[in-house]
């Protein structure tokens, strides 16, 4: 249960998915847990891509600035009293060079292009990585598969991988919130990274690097139904979980050199 505004949140933290942020509990039992939660900051160094030490403030402070341009210059992150912010600002803490180099591709889009009925293809992809996205340490033979849709392969022929050879973090704070109820159609879009990246501190200065240099866009990322994930739910024990085509699609051929390439 969390303290202030967030009294009716039920927070299972023994949850899978919830690992690298489980840490931070403390902080968010607190009465005041944006001050908290910027103290752990402080204490952590955490800052945007141009330095600027992190802080969760009230939701209306960026006033009439786009979000993630108010942050890249001030460093000052609205945060509204609800889970999904809460969950952002956790991620901002447990994965900070990643957050910090999400906010600059974004700002670096809005500085160059303004505020648009459409973001483009860069926005468009920070965004679903931000909200939805889920880093897997696992390497390329395991991204292939993604991009193909082989689910006999991943979850069957290489189950005994998951948690040990392959291990995913959840990233995005909206998919973080729909893990508060989850559901089986409920699907993560995917930053394949190399093996060595099996740690979250490992997995954020990959992940960091690639969003810093990599075209993103939307189509170059693989879907994963996370809890399909061995370990994350325990329904999934039973083959007959992934026989579920509406949730886990027919097999597909992928063009060689299209998809996902690894973080």
């Amino acid at each position: 249960m969390a303290a202030g505004g967030l009294t009716q949140l039920r927070i299972d933290w023994q949850a899978p998915w919830l690992a690298p942020l489980r840490e931070l509990r403390a902080c968010v039992e607190r009465t005041d847990w944006r001050a908290a939660l910027s103290a752990e900051a402080r204490r952590r160094g955490t800052t945007t891509a141009a330095g600027l030490p992190i802080e969760f403030v009230a939701a209306d402070d960026a006033g009439g600035a786009a979000y993630e341009a108010h942050i890249a210059a001030s460093g000052r992150v609205p945060t509204r009293d609800n889970a999904h912010d809460l969950f952002n600002a956790l991620v901002w803490l447990a994965f900070p060079l990643t957050k910090a180099a999400l906010n600059a591709r974004q700002a670096g889009e809005l500085a160059r292009d303004g505020v648009r009925g459409r973001r483009g293809p860069v926005r468009d992809a920070a965004t679903l990585i931000d909200e939805s996205g889920l880093l897997l340490a696992a390497g390329a033979e395991a991204c292939a598969a993604l991009m193909r849709l082989d689910w006999a392969f991943l979850f069957d022929a290489q189950r005994a991988c998951w948690g040990r050879d392959w291990v995913p973090f959840a990233f995005g704070h909206a998919l973080i919130e729909k893990l508060l109820a989850p559901y089986k159609r409920l699907t993560a879009v995917v930053v394949c990274l190399p093996p060595a990246a099996a740690t979250a501190a490992a997995a954020d200065r990959s992940v960091s690097q690639w969003i810093r240099q990599a075209p993103l866009s939307p189509p170059l990322l693989s879907h994963l139904p996370v809890l399909g994930i061995p370990g994350w739910w325990p329904d999934n024990e039973d083959p007959a979980f992934y026989e579920d085509t509406a949730v886990f699609r027919a097999h597909r051929r992928v063009a060689a050199g299209a998809g996902n390439r690894q973080a």
